[in-house]
């Protein structure tokens, strides 16, 4: 079998197990290759151990974001500056009269 060759971002089945993963990191310099499962579990191979695995490409499973949890608003910008909308009300800018857990008698 011909061994493929890791594309950061591509999927891969693994056919000796049914995993599916993707390459999330592969470094020329040290020759491994960094990979994510479906399950979250982060392994780290070297480019020796990659050409013996049996791989074949794979098709982004559609709800490959179900097991870290993620919805549409975590794929928002986090660089993005959050403007709520009270942030410029005047009601932010008035002190209040009492301090909580002390009383005025």
């Amino acid at each position: 079998m011909k061994m493929l060759s890791p594309a950061i971002g591509g999927w891969y089945k693994d056919l000796q197990t049914n995993a599916l993963f993707e390459v999330i990191d592969w470094d020329p310099t040290t020759l491994t290759i960094e990979t994510q499962y479906l399950d979250g579990e982060v392994s780290e191979y070297d480019l020796d151990a990659w050409r013996e695995m049996l791989l074949e490409h794979a098709e982004a499973p559609e709800d490959w974001r179900a097991a870290f949890e993620l919805d549409d608003e975590d794929m928002l910008d986090p660089d993005l500056p959050m403007h709520p909308e009270d942030w410029n009300s005047p009601l932010n800018s008035i002190e209040p009269d009492a301090m909580y857990g002390v009383e005025d008698f």
